[in-house]
């Protein structure tokens, strides 16, 4: 974990190089796609992270998609995130989810989250308040013989959130300046979140540690309803 932490030269692993940097011994860090899929080959069947990629703005002209997106029809994981990263499109990113058949559950509210804020102004096309009902939701996609997995998006709390009208200046700053330095492909969110990072003067980390554990302690809670049923 030091080594991870401190090299600079890990790769961005997902479904397309994660095998490559397996078989090269080379060193990777995995995205939420990669995850997943490490977790489905070793029967882990919930994790917790920050947030999902998604469909990225501009993408109409970029055509930048996360591969999470269509990790989740494919691998049979319950992901808890604070919802996809605020940088991105947030209402194609979901309708995209829709497309392939995600099951996205708002936990404990009826809107979807904004990762740094609690509220997108999307609601939720599932909601769920209990953790042992997201397990038995995960079992029964397993007994009807449905692929892929859940993604539960589980709200910042509220004394650590970032309210959308003060992050969002901060987000448009930040996109304008990737465009001006023409950031592109896998450097495109790293660039953003350190840009915002800057602009909020750490706030945007603080928060982003204080959605991690929250997403944590739900996601503890969905695995040992697992093991109680």
């Amino acid at each position: 974990l030091e080594r991870l932490a401190k090299t600079k030269e890990a790769a961005k692993l997902s479904r397309a190089d994660l095998a490559v940097c397996v078989a090269a011994g080379t060193t990777g860090a995995t995205t939420v796609a990669a995850t997943m899929i490490c977790a489905a080959i070793t029967g882990i069947k919930v994790f917790a992270t920050g947030g999902i990629g998604g469909v990225h703005r501009g993408a109409s002209e970029s055509f930048d998609v996360s591969a999470d997106l269509r990790e989740f029809a494919l691998s049979s994981v319950t992901v808890v995130c604070a919802g996809a990263k605020a940088i991105l499109d947030l209402p194609k990113t979901f309708e995209l989810l829709e497309t392939y058949g995600v099951p996205v559950i708002a936990f404990g509210q009826d809107q979807i989250p904004a990762f740094w804020s609690r509220e997108s102004g999307l609601i939720a096309p599932l909601r769920m308040d209990d953790p042992k009902a997201i397990a038995r939701a995960h079992q029964m996609r397993a007994a009807l013989g449905l692929a892929g997995g859940q993604l539960v998006v589980n709200p910042i709390p509220y004394i650590d959130e970032i309210p959308n009208h003060e992050i969002e200046p901060a987000i448009l700053a930040a996109l304008a300046q990737a465009q001006a330095q023409s950031i592109s492909a896998k450097k495109v969110t790293p660039f953003l979140l350190d840009y915002i990072f800057q602009i909020t003067k750490g706030r945007s980390l603080a928060a982003n540690i204080a959605l991690m554990r929250n997403n944590a302690v739900l996601a503890g809670q969905i695995a040992l309803a697992f093991v109680a049923d």
